[in-house]
């Protein structure tokens, strides 16, 4: 699978091992690609969505509002896994409109992508193989998606990385 990662920090970096250690063909988009390492193609943002399968928003949910649109053309019909968390910068929750979620605010900025919210309750610690299994069980990955199909896909790609999808609620949830 083609997966495209926007953002090489904790969670991308780590997004990226696995998925290049699982077979799957990883290009990372970057602010500045020139400051980037690893074994896979690194390229601009929007040249990392082209030609992906999976798209993965590895940028911190404070970050989205100002990267997201001039991202969005590129990301319509695509899958796009949200792992952010709506928190301030001293971790904090942030506060979001009532009734509204973090990846439901994500999916109005990417009209005519399909947002699957995952990998946000894992610490970039444990993306690693011998951090998978507890105790006989592998680490669950939770998803949340309006769209079924991209859920599959998403949930897909998680068990490749040898994590446990779970799915099990709407993007009001997540």
């Amino acid at each position: 699978m083609k997966i495209g990662i926007i953002g090489g920090g904790n969670i991308g970096g780590a997004l990226a091992r696995m998925a290049s250690a699982a077979g799957h063909e990883v290009t990372m988009g970057l602010r500045n690609p020139a400051a980037a390492t690893g074994d896979w193609t690194v390229t601009t943002m929007d040249a990392a969505i082209t030609g992906a399968d999976l798209v993965v928003l590895a940028l911190p949910y404070r970050a989205l509002a100002e990267a997201l649109p001039p991202l969005a053309p590129a990301l319509r019909g695509k899958v796009v896994i949200d792992p952010s968390n709506a928190l301030n910068p001293d971790l904090s929750p942030m506060a979001l409109p009532d009734g509204t979620s973090a990846a439901e605010i994500i999916a109005g900025m990417l009209p005519g992508a399909q947002v699957v919210k995952a990998f946000n309750t894992i610490f970039a610690a444990n993306f690693a193989p011998k951090r998978l299994e507890r105790a006989g069980h592998r680490l669950a990955v939770f998803l949340a998606g309006d769209d079924k199909a991209a859920v599959a896909r998403v949930a897909d790609f998680v068990a490749s990385l040898g994590f446990k999808p779970v799915a099990r609620h709407t993007l009001t949830a997540a």
